[in-house]
């Protein structure tokens, strides 16, 4: 019997929750299956992929690898956004699919704070970025709560809200001292390097989905799953047509 087989076994008697975590945000669709902490099975699509295509079977990819059925997952955890309109959407409904034939809760996961927990144990502040198009990126920065007062829903030290930045802004901003990551950290460096100013240094990178579901583990704890039913995506930027019709480029608040 695989060694995921028999960890798998482990967790149905009681010894760690199992976590299915799906992560469509991106451009590299990724979804793992923890038992706790620890990651029994992992797919991870190529760049650009898409994800209405693979997340199924990468879904019956890792529950087959464990051994585990879909009945046996304790809980879902999915990206929420920002990131991709379409690969959001498709994260989403992927996971009301499943989560209706169990009742399993979801955790909703801020895709930037599961970015910034990609770079590992390193010790400097953490900037997330993806690109938002038109020299803007969708940023977010957490780290050590002894680097600042406020604290995000997940537990992390805010040091710089989740937001859409212009790119020069935040190479005024930030500098060696941080740590990037995110599909826009290459514009950062550049902008920086256009600016005069030594970049920051890019995080060492992880596989995605792992850290979606280890923030959902926590979001648990927290009281922060909810009934699948009621998620919808969080853009952060409004589509152009809600943008003509509201006169707002961003969403006021997080609607979960």
């Amino acid at each position: 019997m695989a060694a995921a087989t028999h960890r798998a076994l482990a967790v149905r008697s009681g010894q760690a929750p199992l976590v299915l975590a799906i992560e469509c945000a991106t451009s590299r669709p990724s979804v793992a299956l923890l038992a706790g902490e620890g990651v029994l099975a992992l797919r991870i699509a190529e760049s650009q992929a898409s994800a209405a295509a693979v997340v199924l079977p990468q879904v019956d990819g890792v529950l087959s690898e464990a051994g585990v059925a879909l009945g046996d997952v304790s809980l879902f955890a999915v990206t929420i956004g920002p990131g991709s309109f379409t690969g959001l959407r498709v994260g989403l409904a992927t996971v009301k699919g499943l989560a209706f034939e169990t009742d399993t809760p979801v955790a909703p996961v801020p895709t930037l704070a599961a970015l910034c927990r990609t770079a590992g144990s390193a010790k400097a502040p953490v900037v997330a970025l993806l690109d938002a198009r038109r020299g803007e990126a969708y940023a977010a920065a957490y780290g050590p709560a002894s680097q600042a007062a406020d604290e995000a829903p997940e537990g992390d030290a805010v040091l710089l809200p989740e937001g859409l930045y212009a790119v020069s802004d935040l190479a005024s901003r930030l500098g060696p001292a941080w740590r990037v990551t995110g599909d826009a950290a290459s514009l950062l460096v550049a902008a920086c390097r256009a600016q005069g100013r030594q970049p920051p240094a890019a995080a060492p990178g992880e596989p995605l989905a792992p850290a979606v579901g280890r923030l959902g583990l926590r979001l648990l704890a927290q009281g922060g799953a909810r009934p699948a039913a009621g998620l919808v995506p969080h853009y952060l930027r409004r589509a152009e047509a809600e943008v003509r019709r509201t006169g707002e480029r961003v969403e006021a608040e997080k609607p979960f």
